[in-house]
């Protein structure tokens, strides 16, 4: 990744978690967490992976997120951020936690029968 896409992914992830806690009304929405972005080297795509606080709605917390997009790309049009245009946004459910976490009690497991 370059460092102008570094710089436009962490700008989003600040810019959206704004969006998302303060001027989106959904209550679902809001209890969304932005843990990364990659954008595409032109700059056209930006892949946005969050985790639901509530682990019963995270599909519908995704959902919501990817029928909301055009609002929040609205709202990050009119903060006049540093790009000339605002990539489109996907949301995508980030399980990365889920899946440390797993091979975490793996290893404690594996840990605790050899001893």
């Amino acid at each position: 990744m370059s460092l102008k896409t570094e710089r436009i992914s962490s700008m989003l992830v600040k810019e959206i978690s704004d969006v998302i806690q303060n001027e989106m009304n959904d209550k679902d929405v809001r209890f969304v967490s932005i843990t990364a972005c990659k954008v595409d080297t032109d700059l056209s795509l930006a892949q946005i992976y969050c985790i639901a606080m509530d682990e019963k709605n995270k599909e519908k917390c995704i959902h919501d997120l990817n029928v909301a997009k055009g609002y929040i790309k609205k709202c990050l049009a009119k903060r006049k951020l540093e790009i000339r245009k605002i990539p489109d946004l996907r949301f995508i459910y980030d399980d990365s936690i889920e899946y440390g976490s797993k091979i975490e009690n793996i290893l404690k497991d594996i840990k605790e029968e050899s001893e």
